[in-house]
């Protein structure tokens, strides 16, 4: 048994991509029944869009928001079916929060499809397409883009920092005109990159507000139980153990910044010295690090990762 602490850590939008979890499902029968599960309930074959596409369906949120939750779930569960050990916390980028949720038992899986899906179907229809838009700038302190996003948002239209995803890497999202002035203004001050992101709706700022109301009464009448694991939430890197707190989070969450750099600072500090990211790719591993080398990153997403991961974790 290692002496590790470890936090779960759950991917976002941005991660899927067509064929994701193929040959863990080979080895690991629980991942097909956890996308029959999910089928039953979306009322459409989740497997196949994910195995075959195409990309461009996988990539409207609707879809893609269910598509993460169910991959981020079926590898939990095949953690657990393989004999690995609790971790002490979880955390969840965006979307990747309600996978942290159904896997600390906060909410149940089924319910979290529904939720999720109707999450992503709001957020799009809350900003007509082509109006919004999302950029990385990287490569300048926060307070500068901050400033910038400031300047940027004149006579009604809006950029706002929305992803805090490690040092020199802020997401900014808002009106496309105020996002491309932000951007402009970011160069100008420094900024190494600055990039539009190939994404619908600006997530996470005040012109998600609509979809938020909309999901509210949803979440309101869903059943959340305390969870079993801490999870850090993206609102304000902090755990919270009552349920009626935690909708009110997952409301917040649709058109607050996510806090990520901070719920990493937040894991350290409480003695995290190992994460392990639940879902396809490796972006958070990234990110966490950027924010703080001495952490020890794992992921699951084959088998021989599976493998790996428990070997080292248990």
């Amino acid at each position: 048994m290692t002496d590790h602490k470890v936090a779960f850590v759950f991917p976002g939008q941005g991660s899927q991509k067509v064929g994701m979890l193929a040959e863990l499902a080979e080895n690991k029968p629980v991942v097909r029944e956890t996308f029959a599960e999910a089928s039953e309930v979306l009322g459409y074959d989740l497997w196949a869009l994910i195995q075959n596409g195409p990309q461009e369906e996988l990539n409207m949120t609707e879809k893609t928001q269910p598509a993460l939750l169910a991959c981020s779930v079926a590898v939990w569960r095949a953690w657990c079916d393989a004999g690995g050990a609790k971790p002490d916390w979880m955390a969840g980028h965006s979307l990747g929060e309600w996978s942290a949720l159904v896997c600390a038992d906060v909410v149940d899986f089924a319910s979290a499809l529904k939720l999720v899906r109707l999450r992503g179907k709001y957020m799009q229809e809350a900003v007509p397409l082509g109006v919004g838009a999302m950029a990385a700038i990287i490569g300048l302190a926060d307070e500068k883009v901050e400033q910038a996003c400031a300047q940027a948002s004149v006579g009604g239209e809006l950029a706002s920092p929305v992803n805090y995803n490690s040092p020199g890497q802020l997401v900014i999202a808002g009106h496309k005109a105020a996002v491309e002035s932000a951007m402009k203004l970011c160069s100008e001050s420094g900024a190494k990159r600055a990039m539009l992101l190939p994404v619908s709706a600006p997530f996470h700022t005040a012109l998600m507000s609509p979809a938020a109301e909309k999901l509210a009464a949803e979440v309101e009448a869903t059943e959340f139980s305390a969870p079993a694991v801490p999870v850090v939430h993206n609102v304000n890197a902090l755990p919270e153990s009552d349920p009626s707190a935690i909708k009110q989070l997952m409301i917040e969450q649709i058109y607050s910044p996510v806090k990520w750099v901070a719920s990493v600072h937040y894991l350290v500090e409480q003695g995290a010295t190992a994460t392990l990211e639940c879902g396809p790719g490796r972006v958070l591993s990234g990110l966490i690090k950027r924010i703080d080398k001495s952490v020890e990153t794992h992921h699951v997403e084959i088998l021989d990762t599976l493998e790996a991961s428990l070997s080292a974790l248990q």
